[in-house]
């Protein structure tokens, strides 16, 4: 493994620690312990491993909601941040290509009319997001007819208001309608979530060693082992950018 510079090494960490936002929203990247202990998950484990190569020490920077990570930007509390590629939020980071591909679906009621992805984008259909979400921008971007609702809980809200339809991650949303009768997961996906790495603007050279980083971790297998060691078998492995 080739020594970094020290000036990218700088870049990354200019406190002397590598500040890794962790998104604890998105069951597929990071999953919460029950015993309140340390969260497992791929962005940990690559924000570990970029760590080891730059030669400093990690902190786990938590947040809620992928929103929650673009508005820290601003306040300067990460480094290195785990998100899904978005044009509202390149305007501010320097993104890789995607290491990981997972899907947006549709939760609807059981006996809900709307049969198809295409149905939802109607006058009189509320769609309940998670606020900052991809999915939120990129819904915000394509929907013509139907109403964006956000909140913090997309999916609560779309049961407390008896709502037409909520959007988020494949895995989580299909978990929960195991668990609820009166809802069904929509067929097909309505949009391709291609999670990244980034840094902050304005940090090129930082930028660039990652760019690589995280097509050798691809490459080399460490993106599948990761999504195989936390049980993630139907988020798939990006394809080399």
């Amino acid at each position: 493994m080739s020594q970094v510079a020290p000036e990218i090494v700088k870049e990354f960490a200019p406190t002397g620690k590598l500040r890794a936002a962790i998104n604890q929203g998105n069951s597929v990247l990071v999953q919460k312990q029950a015993d309140g202990s340390e969260p497992k998950g791929i962005t940990i484990m690559l924000a570990k491993e970029l760590g080891k190569r730059l030669g400093v020490p990690v902190e786990l920077v938590l947040f809620d909601a992928a929103g929650e990570v673009f508005g820290a930007l601003k306040e300067g509390r990460w480094d290195i941040a785990f998100l899904a590629v978005e044009p509202v939020r390149a305007a501010e980071i320097d993104f890789t290509a995607p290491y990981v591909i997972i899907e947006g679906v549709y939760l609807v009621p059981k006996d809900s009319p709307l049969k198809t992805n295409a149905d939802v984008d109607r006058a009189g259909v509320r769609i309940s997001v998670n606020k900052g979400s991809a999915y939120d921008l990129f819904l915000t971007r394509s929907i013509k007819n139907a109403t964006i609702v956000r909140s913090d809980n997309g999916v609560a809200q779309f049961k407390k208001d008896n709502l037409e339809a909520a959007a988020g991650v494949k895995q989580p949303i299909a978990a929960y309608a195991k668990s609820d009768p009166a809802v069904r997961v929509m067929d097909g996906r309505f949009m391709e979530i291609k999670q990244a790495m980034g840094t902050p603007k304005g940090r090129d050279g930082a930028a660039a060693y990652l760019k690589g980083f995280v097509e050798e971790m691809k490459k080399s297998g460490f993106v599948a082992s990761a999504l195989k060691q936390t049980d993630q078998p139907d988020a798939q492995v990006a394809p080399p950018a």
